[in-house]
């Protein structure tokens, strides 16, 4: 009779104990919850800033835009799954090549260091869409230094289902002046064919290794030429 009277009073003692404690879990989630909301409160109005940054027609507010994504990206807050980011930076990247701000029939949006740092910031967060941006900017841009970032970009993301990348690249390639070679373009080539290689167990089109060995043997400084041959030896190792 004594043992069931303590295991009572134990069990008394110990709901009484719980009952606080189950309440302040309670509270601290409530908390939590409204904490969240919050943040996505400040995260939204954030956001809505960085757009108007960025679709603002000044050069310098353009490239602050680029700045706050860049340290987003940086920090691992914004990905491939951020469809708004994307758009903004596929916007950004095609500013005054694919959309023109026509004043008195002069281009006043001609922004190529815009271009330039949003086709780079396309590379970090990647996938399909940013690829597509990409090979937009390679084909369509008349800036070598944008060209040169698309490239370099592509190998980062290291995509190249039906070997789209690839031919886009190579076809970019070829349209340079033989007679005027741009050694940066090249060698963006080069370091994204490596790239493109290394995360597709290597490239089946043959048409790859005889750019590299073009420019092996083309009218570019010693150093474009060596990484060319390079990359051509260690295109062996895949099978």
């Amino acid at each position: 009779m004594k043992t069931k009277y303590y295991f009572v009073l134990t069990l008394i003692i110990m709901l009484a104990i719980a009952v606080p404690l189950t309440a302040q879990n309670n509270s601290k989630e409530k908390n939590k919850k409204e904490l969240t909301v919050e943040e996505l409160y400040l995260k939204d109005i954030e956001f809505q800033i960085l757009k108007e940054k960025a679709f603002s027609n000044d050069r310098d507010m353009k490239l602050k835009a680029l700045d706050d994504l860049e340290k987003q990206i940086n920090e691992g807050s914004v990905n491939k799954d951020n469809r708004e980011v994307e758009f903004i930076l596929e916007y950004l990247s095609m500013e005054g090549i694919g959309r023109k701000v026509l004043e008195n029939r002069r281009l006043t949006n001609y922004f190529p260091e815009v271009r330039r740092r949003a086709c780079n910031l396309l590379g970090k967060i990647g996938g399909e869409q940013a690829k597509d941006a990409l090979i937009a900017v390679l084909l369509n841009d008349n800036e070598p230094m944008v060209k040169s970032e698309a490239a370099y970009a592509l190998g980062n993301i290291g995509l190249n289902n039906n070997n789209e990348v690839v031919k886009a690249l190579l076809f970019a390639l070829n349209q340079q002046d033989p007679t005027r070679v741009d050694n940066n373009f090249a060698y963006a080539i080069i370091l994204s064919l490596e790239k493109i290689a290394k995360k597709n167990n290597g490239i089946k089109d043959t048409s790859a290794y005889r750019a590299l060995v073009k420019i092996a043997q083309g009218n570019y400084i010693r150093t474009v030429k060596n990484k060319a041959l390079q990359v051509l030896d260690e295109m062996r190792q895949y099978k």
